[in-house]
């Protein structure tokens, strides 16, 4: 009586018993949505596949000779606790940083060097980009992360405009060559539109930057270390669904990995397949179906550096197969296999035996449900294999 009086005195309404009709209908309606909900949910739990079939890539793990078992996160700690340690003047910061990240590659370096070079930054990615450029410009070294690399663009302007162009405009005066950017990226089972984004064509556009793409730890590492050194601003994009898949015998000294130089993972005759990332361990296993039940034996490249890209070794490899094959997480129209595929057409064009190929993200936002359908997986790329060897 007293719900009664008070929807009464909310709607005017003083025809009770319809008020009250009303409300049992509706609780009925509730009652009977619920008992639904709890249906579909109890069937759509069912019917979920088990967790280890939720990956589409089996990781192929990298060699360096002897080593500490690291997994990604683990040698990108490592490789900043050695920036840290070999030069004063380095500074690392981001969102959460200081207490480890969200992905721990920072963790207990704030500890061990203190909070004032290793110091969580405001949520604000133009600031953190600008701050950095700042910091380099002063001869110092810059590590900055940006959390997710589906928020770099509000500091697009920052490190395109900025960042790319402060030699240049500059007449040689200034530069912040000493500056990093390591920016998670790509798939990872659940991370939908706003953090699973691939945008490293956007950067590849914009003379004066370096951008790299490592496969594993010991890859990670080496070219972390090698991007604090370069005397030019870097990119170093994680694929973050690797930072505790990937996992390696890493070299526990200071290394470098060479910027601007791609690596054969498998020789092979029939097919080239090029990839980066993530991508990489998907075109190893497919490489390995083609040759079983296709008899297709397939090279497989890892691009590694996006921009400078070696055009020496993706076009001795396309000239030797004759079949040349991209794969990449980010959608197809123009995304950086756009450049790769354009650049073997014009310069290996009399040794092709089909046009080149690309096997990517479509053309739509970053799905949640739909990422197995998103991915260019084992299957779509092997399809495609059969399409270019019987072109």
């Amino acid at each position: 009586m007293e719900l009664c009086i008070g929807i009464i005195a909310v709607t005017g309404n003083h025809s009770c018993s319809n008020i009250l009709s009303n409300i049992y209908i509706l609780i009925k309606k509730m009652i009977v949505s619920q008992v639904a909900g709890r249906l579909f949910t109890s069937v759509r739990f069912d019917k979920r596949p088990p967790i280890w079939m939720r990956s589409h890539f089996t990781y192929y793990p990298s060699t360096l000779g002897s080593g500490k078992k690291m997994n990604m996160f683990n040698a990108i700690n490592n490789a900043m606790d050695l920036a840290l340690s070999d030069d004063k003047s380095t500074l690392l910061f981001g969102e959460d940083v200081g207490f480890g990240g969200v992905f721990r590659c920072s963790v207990n370096l704030r500890d061990k060097y203190g909070s004032q070079r290793v110091f969580n930054s405001p949520l604000c990615e133009q600031g953190i980009a600008g701050f950095a450029i700042g910091v380099a410009n002063t001869g110092a070294t810059a590590i900055a992360e940006i959390q997710f690399a589906d928020y770099i663009f509000p500091s697009f302007d920052q490190i395109v405009n900025e960042a790319a162009k402060y030699r240049y405009r500059s007449g040689g005066l200034f530069d912040c060559g000493s500056l990093t950017f390591r920016v998670p990226c790509g798939a990872v089972g659940h991370g939908a539109l706003y953090h699973s984004q691939s945008p490293e064509s956007y950067f590849a556009h914009t003379p004066g930057l370096r951008v790299v793409v490592p496969r594993g730890p010991i890859k990670a590492k080496g070219l972390l270390l090698a991007c604090v050194r370069d005397p030019n601003p870097c990119i170093v994009f994680e694929p973050k669904t690797l930072y505790r898949a990937a996992v390696e015998d890493v070299p526990t000294e200071y290394y470098t990995s060479e910027l601007g130089k791609a690596d054969i993972l498998r020789d092979g005759k029939d097919v080239t397949l090029v990839g980066w990332g993530t991508q990489v361990h998907v075109l190893l296993e497919v490489a390995e179906l083609a040759k079983i039940h296709l008899n297709v034996d397939c090279e497989v490249i890892d691009l590694v550096s996006i921009l400078p890209w070696d055009t020496t070794l993706i076009c001795t490899s396309a000239q030797k197969t004759g079949r040349v094959i991209i794969a990449h997480e980010a959608p197809l129209t123009q995304g950086f296999g756009s450049e790769l595929a354009s650049y073997i057409q014009e310069k290996c064009f009399f040794h092709l035996e089909a046009p080149v190929k690309r096997v990517t993200g479509w053309d739509t936002p970053f799905p949640h449900v739909f990422e197995p359908f998103y991915l260019p997986d084992k299957h779509r790329c092997l399809s495609t294999i059969k399409e270019i060897v019987n072109f």
